[in-house]
């Protein structure tokens, strides 16, 4: 080993990951930055750490049965753990490192106290910031004590902190390494940590500031109440905290709590003048690493001085305005219920393909609503519409306006003319069902022509010929007729939900009039694979082998069927349920998401459900029971509306507008599956160029191509060239932007809004209730199961399905339970759409869910009132 194992803090910046750990490359940048004080110091680093723990088979031995520890098992773990650290607590440093590190105490001040902290290079990434996760020694005095801390800090790796942190976030254990930094002590009068955005909101111009006498070791063992100020353009809130103690530098090394005398416990750890230049140095850090930070810093008489900065992991990113101007963003996912982080390829073609102009931040698209709340009817008209969307979306919207953060302007002639879901008045449009029929006719040979066009094309006439297909596919969603179509059912459906409130005193008797409406693609899709369990029920062996290829990644199983009894014709239900219904998959707004047709076995662990629990012929029975449901509904209706004063005009009007809702609602979900078989046909040629660059070398692997936005990717194909950094770097963007929750509402600056729940929300609701938007009338009580990923449902007749969303991909898990709870939706969402047409109870919208409701917990869902009761 080489001296330079040990190299100074001014030598490294954020380049230097790898050798320095996060930690210290961050505060290594920070070192040429003018006005940034960090203490002096120098790194022991990651090479000694792999040369001296690679040569030593008990660490080796001991990683190895960490990975191969069941998590789950908490015993196993814990064992597992101390025995890794206590390995690596047996090393020793080599004795060349042990004098470079002599040398460079000796170059700062030999008898000085020091700081020895980790810093491994999965540390303060801007995916995981492992903050706290790994240990740090305050007050180590001498040579000799520091090579020890040095081992110790190693074995902090180990810790079941940061052993299941690094679970969390994929990260292998025997991928990371750590070097150690070393800095002289900094004898504070005050300390603590600036979030240069509020790290609750994540609100760009607001930081939070908290602070404590003396080091901020006590703030970051808990051992105080600090005191908390709150700075926004310039004006500093303060409140104090409970200061009664504090930790100092003790003489000859290590650190000593103090009691504070009542004076220093009241009086503000730092002045409002401090707090603002504190503000103003972290400003500077954040330029220099461009996202907001989290900065430990301490203040010795009047110096600040930095000892780290990390990136704020959990702030959701900004989306980048046009202009300086503030700028109010609502979230597409909420709206088209998948709320999950897309891929580059993904939101990049969703903006392509769009109606609205979106912009992307964190993986998921939003779209500019700012024009429309700055004039008196377009905020009310946006308002309204997403009120009855989504009430959190209008209940985070209202809390920016309430701050007058967007000032009324007069209307004026180029404000957008619409909401991003429609609006305005009633859709002029005969209760034809011809129409329909005409549009679907249409949509299906626009399909065609699009599969056609780009047959055989590759190369750049590939992305030709999908300009022509994406101004095609622009020309159908924005087709007059079809929006008409849309609005029309929906005005209907509004309009029987007020009337029927207020006539009969009933809020959820508009519900069953849709039951078994006609039309509908994505009910239809639901009751369709119940058919093709019918098809496999009665044949075991077939049965056995799809049982045994629920975890198939490909299409091969399908040929494994036909030299079984009853293969032939499973395999022929199955694939023309495919050849219908294969373009749709789970989150299928986002093109690289696999496609049922591409791994049919996601459907498996449905069909399975179906074939266990479903009487034969449950499609054609549950279609007939519930269009007579409707029919008795629509009569009962009636007749109570006949018996009050002005009765058969109030009945004649609402029985045209029941024919409306049944003549158009089921084309509601028509064009979203329009869209993803157009997906999946502009996905097939792109996977072909994909296929093409790997074959070149151009990409490592097909799904590499998911990474590059459809503008990188055409030029890739056009070039054939791809920067593989940039691959990785969007890999590790992906997988960060995973962890958030996005919000319904975005700032420009940055200001997550989830939106609440006010008074008189489910004002029937019990104590303890879960409160959410009533989707769908009726109640029911059963089991609750929580899934999140639709090929491991494991359901029974009778559970409750309780999830984050419910795009039409999950329609056929609705055929299989009695009552539905999600995260995320409104009435006119597609779970509460289908919900209602099959007669499910539903709320939805029902904040933290799938925490708050345990997998197997009984639960009551008032679906017509907008509650889930939790029963045990």
């Amino acid at each position: 080993m080489a001296a330079r194992d040990v190299v100074g803090l001014d030598e490294v910046d954020e380049t230097r990951v790898g050798l320095v750990g996060g930690k210290a490359a961050h505060l290594g940048a920070l070192t040429g930055v003018e006005g940034v004080r960090v203490p002096a110091g120098f790194v022991v680093t990651t090479d000694i750490f792999r040369a001296v723990a690679g040569a030593s088979p008990a660490v080796a031995d001991a990683v190895r049965r960490l990975a191969r520890a069941d998590p789950a098992d908490l015993d196993e773990m814990r064992g597992a753990c101390a025995r890794a650290r206590a390995a690596v607590e047996d090393l020793t440093l080599p004795d060349d490192v042990a004098a470079a590190v002599a040398g460079a105490l000796a170059a700062i001040g030999a008898d000085a106290a020091y700081a020895v902290r980790s810093s491994a290079t999965a540390e303060d990434l801007p995916t995981a910031s492992f903050a706290g996760q790994q240990d740090s020694f305050l007050g180590v005095v001498g040579a000799e004590a520091i090579g020890r801390h040095v081992v110790r800090c190693w074995a902090s790796l180990f810790t079941e902190r940061a052993v299941a942190y690094r679970r969390r976030h994929g990260i292998d254990d025997a991928a990371v390494a750590m070097a150690v930094l070393v800095q002289e002590m900094v004898d504070a009068d005050a300390a603590g940590v600036l979030f240069t955005a509020d790290p609750v909101t994540g609100r760009r111009t607001v930081a939070v500031v908290e602070a404590t006498v003396g080091l901020g070791e006590a703030l970051v063992s808990g051992i105080v109440d600090p005191d908390v100020f709150t700075v926004h353009d310039g004006a500093v809130a303060t409140r104090n905290g409970a200061k009664e103690r504090a930790l100092e530098a003790a003489p000859g090394g290590g650190t000593r709590d103090v009691a504070l005398d009542a004076d220093r416990r009241e009086r503000p750890a730092l002045s409002d003048a401090q707090v603002r230049r504190l503000v103003a140095l972290g400003r500077r850090i954040e330029a220099r690493f461009g996202r907001p930070q989290d900065i430990e810093w301490c203040l010795a008489g009047d110096d600040l001085h930095v000892v780290q900065s990390r990136p704020i992991t959990t702030a959701f990113p900004a989306p980048e305005a046009a202009d300086d101007g503030f700028h109010v963003y609502v979230s597409v996912g909420h709206q088209q219920m998948m709320t999950d982080a897309m891929r580059p390829l993904g939101w990049s073609m969703w903006q392509l393909t769009a109606m609205a102009p979106m912009v992307q931040a964190g993986g998921r698209l939003f779209v500019d609503v700012t024009g429309r709340l700055a004039t008196p009817a377009g905020r009310a008209g946006l308002l309204e519409v997403m009120g009855k969307g989504d009430p959190l979306v209008r209940d985070a919207l209202e809390t920016v306006l309430a701050r007058g953060d967007v000032p009324l302007r007069p209307a004026a002639a180029d404000a957008p003319a619409a909401a991003p879901h429609g609006g305005g008045p009633p859709a002029e449009i005969a209760t034809d069902p011809a129409i329909v029929t005409a549009l679907v006719e249409r949509s299906e040979a626009s399909v065609a022509a699009a599969r056609d066009a780009l047959a055989g094309r590759t190369g750049p006439d590939v992305f030709d010929a999908l300009d022509d297909a994406f101004a095609e596919h622009a020309r159908v969603l924005a087709d007059p007729e079809s929006l008409q179509v849309i609005m029309a059912g929906m005005q209907a459906t509004w309009w029987l939900e007020e009337h029927l409130r207020e006539w009969l005193g009933d809020a959820g008797a508009a519900d069953a009039l849709t039951l078994s409406a006609p039309g509908n693609v994505t009910s239809e899709m639901g009751l369709a694979l119940l058919d093709v369990a019918d098809v496999i029920r009665p044949f075991p062996p077939v049965v056995a082998l799809l049982e045994s290829r629920v975890d198939a990644e490909d299409r091969r199983f399908l040929d494994e069927l036909g030299d079984l009894p009853g293969g032939p014709e499973a395999r022929a239900a199955l694939e023309g349920f495919l050849a219908r219904y294969g373009a749709r998959g789970a989150g299928e707004i986002d093109i690289t998401r696999p496609r049922w047709s591409e791994r049919p076995a996601m459907l498996l662990p449905v069909v399975l459900d179906h074939v266990r629990h479903a009487a034969p012929d449950e499609a054609r029975r549950r279609f007939e029971d519930g269009a007579r449901q409707a029919q008795r509904a629509t009569q009962d209706v009636l007749w109570r509306l006949r018996l009050l004063p002005d009765g058969e005009a109030k009945a004649r009007e609402t029985a045209r507008m029941i024919d409306r809702v049944r003549t158009f609602v089921g084309y509601r979900e028509y064009p979203k599956f329009d869209i993803v078989r157009r997906y999946a046909v502009y996905k097939e040629a792109l996977l072909g160029e994909a296929r093409r660059l790997v074959a070149a070398g151009v990409l490592t692997r097909e799904d590499d191509a998911f990474f590059l936005t459809f503008a990188e990717l055409r030029e890739a194909v056009a070039s054939g060239r791809v920067d593989p950094a940039l691959v990785q770097e969007r890999r590790a963007a992906v997988a960060w932007h995973a962890t958030l929750r996005p919000p319904r509402v975005l700032t420009s600056e940055g200001e997550a809004l989830h939106g609440a729940y006010r008074d008189g929300a489910a004002s029937g609701a019990p104590s303890g209730a879960l409160v959410g938007i009533p989707a769908s009338a009726g109640t029911v009580e059963g089991r609750a199961r929580v899934v999140l990923d639709m090929a491991r449902a494991d359901l029974a007749p009778g559970d409750i399905l309780v999830t984050t969303h419910t795009d039409p991909s999950w329609t056929p898990l609705f055929v299989a339970v009695a009552g539905v709870i999600t995260e995320v939706g409104g009435r006119m969402t597609h779970g509460a759409v289908i919900a209602r047409e099959y007669g499910l109870p539903a709320v939805v919208g029902v904040p933290d869910a799938t925490r708050l409701v345990r997998d197997g917990q009984r639960v009551r869902v008032h679906g017509g009132e907008g509650y889930v009761e939790l029963l045990d």
